[in-house]
């Protein structure tokens, strides 16, 4: 496994709280900033990704290589990531319906309401998802793509 380095308030590129408050205390208060407590440096969070997941980033250079490396124009790119995504998050929620109704901890009425949940967000992204496949269908008829640009597009939007 490798370790992805840490984060503390230093080098996270954000102002930490009490380096903001202690700013708003300086205008607000001239003389009274040195009572405020100087900030303790904490440890931030360590990734560790197991092997497969480093070979499978640095194999595939990401999800959407194929889409960026297409040569479709830029509008098109973005529904097909879109899209994608989209149908990530519609296969995550249908595997947590899945993980629910296999959790034997939960009373009936819990399963009830966390199925309730996850199906309306899974409308909701089906929504989306029939938004973006309508934009795109829109977007390829007013972009006058050549066949070949037609049979890459529709090719992108079949692979998962």
């Amino acid at each position: 496994m490798a370790a992805i380095g840490t984060l503390s308030p230093a080098n996270s590129g954000v102002a930490s709280l009490l380096e903001t408050s202690r700013t708003t205390v300086d205008h607000e208060q001239d003389g009274e900033s040195s009572l405020l407590a100087s900030p303790t440096l904490v440890e931030g969070v360590k990734v560790s990704l197991s092997g497969a997941a480093i070979h499978k980033s640095a194999g595939s250079g990401g999800d959407n290589r194929d889409i960026e490396e297409s040569g479709l124009p830029e509008n098109i790119q973005q529904l097909l990531k879109m899209i994608r995504q989209l149908q990530q998050q519609i296969a995550e929620k249908n595997a947590r319906i899945k993980a629910v109704m296999a959790d034997k901890t939960l009373s009936t009425e819990e399963k009830i309401a966390k199925l309730a949940a996850l199906k309306g967000a899974i409308a909701a992204l089906n929504n989306g998802l029939i938004t973006a496949n309508l934009s795109l269908s829109k977007v390829m008829n007013q972009s006058n793509l050549t066949p070949e640009q037609t049979m890459k597009t529709a090719s992108l939007l079949m692979k998962n």
